[in-house]
């Protein structure tokens, strides 16, 4: 079967935990750390990020194959694994740079993403406030944010904020997993 290969935008809080989730997924071949949906000039330096003033999300691209996992799984996986009713906030972590939020690629991902949240908002308590926006750029995060929760899993932040997410995802969407080394 010819792979069908898509890619997603997301920023779901710290990007260290959105993609340690979408690294279990089936049908997902990459995942990648970076910043999108700033205005300031030339590539951002993660403390430049951290700083909240470049208008950046912490975010994941995510290299899928839809014969898979479709898109609307992706947002649905996503949309259950972080709190989408916090505005510029995930757990500690708090500024703009923490929002959710969906970077369409092209109108169908955008017409997906508003039936998605639509669909979901019965579940939540509290209103959606998930941002979907056009994807404008995408900057890689440097080499020590990739892969971060393989390669730290031991430290505190990955038990105690990853971990979490991980495990709710294994609740949620067992079927949809795969468990990487």
């Amino acid at each position: 079967m010819t792979k069908n290969i898509q890619i997603a935008t997301l920023g779901g809080g710290c990007f260290w935990c959105t993609e340690a989730v979408f690294q279990h997924v089936k049908g997902v071949e990459k995942v990648v750390s970076g910043y999108s949906g700033g205005n300031a000039p030339g590539k951002p330096t993660y403390r430049e990020i951290c700083s909240g003033l470049t208008g950046h999300a912490e975010v994941i691209q995510i290299t899928f194959d839809a014969n898979i996992v479709s898109y609307e799984n992706i947002l649905v996986i996503f949309m259950t694994t972080h709190d989408p009713t916090t505005l510029n906030r995930q757990g500690a972590d708090r500024g703009t740079q923490y929002r959710s939020v969906i970077y369409h690629h092209n109108e169908i991902q955008e017409k997906i993403a508003d039936e998605v949240l639509v669909q979901l908002q019965q579940f939540y308590k509290n209103k959606i406030v998930t941002e979907i926006s056009p994807l404008n750029i995408f900057y890689n995060a440097t080499e020590e944010h990739q892969d971060f929760y393989k390669k730290n899993n031991g430290q505190g932040y990955c038990k105690y904020v990853i971990e979490p997410k991980l495990a709710k995802l294994r609740d949620l969407h067992a079927d949809k997993l795969v468990y990487p080394d």
